[in-house]
């Protein structure tokens, strides 16, 4: 049977097949739908973890109990998990464990650019790359059978592209191995005398897939009529390259990009006159290949940023475009904004019209530094504004610390903000948090929370009270307020930043997409009394505009939210 699939829909049908049981993911853009399509198969329990550090660990957890695992997490998520990954690479799995990992070139909704292939390298992983939905599936199973015969945790690499594009997938049926038992070891005990054995291990099994690398289907050469440029690519570079090239020149599709071969790189550079490497961003498959003595041109012709497309590799090339060929629509740009209704609004609002330094995290909210709220000094990663504020404040003194806060989603702050507070609390800085609590993980398309009180699958489970929490942390000024109240919310900013002191603002209000949220009435504006003063405007909500010099409020988008009506001076904004 044959199914139009995503690839991440298919990675998720590959650990079916393979016999998965056991999979724990933080949601990540553009990781998330594989966890969320491996729910739908009740034979493979799925969870959220607070973040991919335990996610990973979990995982890893559950091989040892004798099932097949996964994780799944996007390019930054890794970097939260690597502490486990390199020490996972030493203690070795029994049961397969398959380590999916989706990077963004382009970052349409991420905070940089960056190339996991380097921590595949550096944990001295094995990695695989499909480059399109059918592989996707089939090397899911593949990393499986590698993982058990090798004794190692495999890493499954994807891109946006492959991720979030479709292609037929042949589906076939779920086959569980017989699993390892659970055996006490005292190798897997990473005390120094065991970690040293462990290390001389890992190179033994460098050695032993590098012979697999240059063997495996995975790696294969596609030949062509055109024998002057030979091209070594992969994952979605390789669609690219047929799409540009077809069938010209010859390719050597690599689908294993750690470890690399040698002699098939070699041999294959000996049936070309030119070898060219096209790779998104870093130049891995370059540098190898030039250390093993292939004369190879890459960055010196491809770039080193941003995602590539047929277009970039002609214009790399000096190809000229057919005219009828990849014709750009003029499409007029808008940058994004928050939704209307958007909980967080009012308080960036405040935060602007008060002129505080906000330290911004990851996630919706960190629109707030869009204009025309521009109200976000600094973003770096998940749980850093808390952090990176109570550096500030230590720094920067009392009077100074009076003017700062830090913004943290309610999702975020279970990921990698409580460690923040918890610097906070303990070396007593005069820092105000203010935890955007909008009942779920938002940015990525409404995944539960330890906050949210349900699970993946949507059934009740532990709520964590956040306020409780943040008390139990040992800060005492704690309050909630509700976001869409600019007065209550005004008055809590002003008192916290005012004390000397830690405290925690819970601004509390669901995400207004949310399914079981109701929106009370549209607003409309009544045009006689509006007299142009734009203070509506300020708030950059996209169900208001200005014609003929009034404001209008769109009533299809409009959530009656009522937080323009609050900003309205003479009251021409009504129910």
């Amino acid at each position: 049977m044959k199914k139009l699939m995503l690839g991440n829909e298919a990675v998720a049908r590959g650990l079916y097949e393979a016999g998965c049981s056991y999979i724990s993911s933080y949601p990540g853009t553009p990781s998330t739908e594989i966890t969320e399509s491996a729910s739908k198969y009740p034979e493979i329990h799925c969870e959220w973890a607070p973040n991919e550090k335990v996610a990973m660990e979990s995982a890893h957890g559950a091989t040892l109990a004798g099932k097949r695992t996964a994780c799944a997490m996007k390019h930054v998520g890794q970097n939260v998990a690597a502490d486990p990954l390199f020490t996972i690479s030493y203690i070795g799995v029994d049961n397969g464990m398959v380590i999916c990992v989706a990077d963004y070139p382009g970052l349409h909704s991420s905070q940089n650019e960056q190339d996991s292939r380097h921590y595949a390298i550096a944990a001295k992983l094995p990695m695989l790359e499909p480059s399109d939905s059918g592989e996707c599936r089939d090397f899911a199973k593949i990393a499986y059978d590698l993982s058990e015969k090798y004794h190692t945790a495999v890493m499954l690499k994807l891109c946006t592209r492959i991720s979030h594009a479709q292609s037929i997938v042949e589906l076939g049926e779920r086959a569980v191995p017989d699993s390892v038992p659970y055996e006490k070891k005292f190798s897997r005990v990473m005390l120094p005398v065991n970690a040293k054995k462990a290390h001389y291990a890992v190179e033994e099994r460098m050695k032993a897939l590098l012979e697999y690398a240059e063997e495996t289907p995975l790696n294969r050469v596609e030949e062509g009529t055109d024998h002057s440029i030979g091209i070594i690519t992969g994952s979605t570079c390789y669609q690219y390259t047929k799409e540009v090239f077809g069938d010209k020149y010859p390719v050597l599709k690599l689908g294993m990009s750690n470890p690399l071969p040698v002699k098939k790189i070699q041999d294959f550079a000996k049936i070309v006159d030119r070898v060219l490497v096209i790779e998104e961003l870093d130049p891995i498959i370059e540098i190898h290949c030039k250390a093993i003595g292939v004369p190879v041109e890459g960055k010196s012709i491809f770039p080193m940023v941003d995602e590539f497309s047929q277009r970039v590799i002609r214009e790399s090339m000096g190809i000229t475009q057919p005219e009828s060929a990849e014709a750009d629509a003029v499409i007029p740009g808008r940058p994004p904004a928050m939704c209307s209704g958007c909980p967080h609004r009012g308080i960036f609002y405040l935060l602007k019209k008060h002129n505080l330094r906000v330290f911004g995290d990851i996630g919706c909210y960190t629109l707030g530094a869009t204009p025309p709220l521009s109200a976000m000094d600094v973003s770096v990663c998940m749980g850093a504004s808390l952090s990176g504020m109570h550096g500030f404040n230590k720094a920067a003194g009392t009077e100074m610390s009076k003017k700062s806060v830090g913004v943290i989603g309610d999702s975020t702050f279970m990921h990698s903000g409580m460690t923040g507070l918890a610097d906070i609390a303990y070396n007593n800085s005069n820092s105000t948090v203010i935890i955007l609590d909008n009942s779920i993980t938002g940015m990525t398309g409404h995944q539960q929370n330890p906050t949210s009180g349900y699970d993946l699958y949507g059934n009740p489970a532990t709520k964590i009270d956040l306020e409780a929490l943040c008390r139990a942390m040992g800060i005492k000024r704690v309050r909630v307020i509700d976001p869409y109240n600019l007065a209550e919310s005004e008055k809590a900013i002003l008192e916290e930043t005012e004390a000397e002191e830690p405290s925690v603002i819970i601004a509390r209000r669901p995400c207004a997409l949310l399914k079981t949220v109701k929106h009370n009435p549209p607003l409309h504006v009544e045009k006689d009394t509006c007299v142009g003063c734009r203070s509506c405007m300020k708030i950059g909500c996209p169900s208001l505009s200005f014609r003929d010099k009034k404001a209008v409020i769109d009533q299809t988008l409009c959530a009656g939210c009522g937080v323009c009506q609050e900003l309205c001076p003479i009251g021409a904004i009504q129910e």
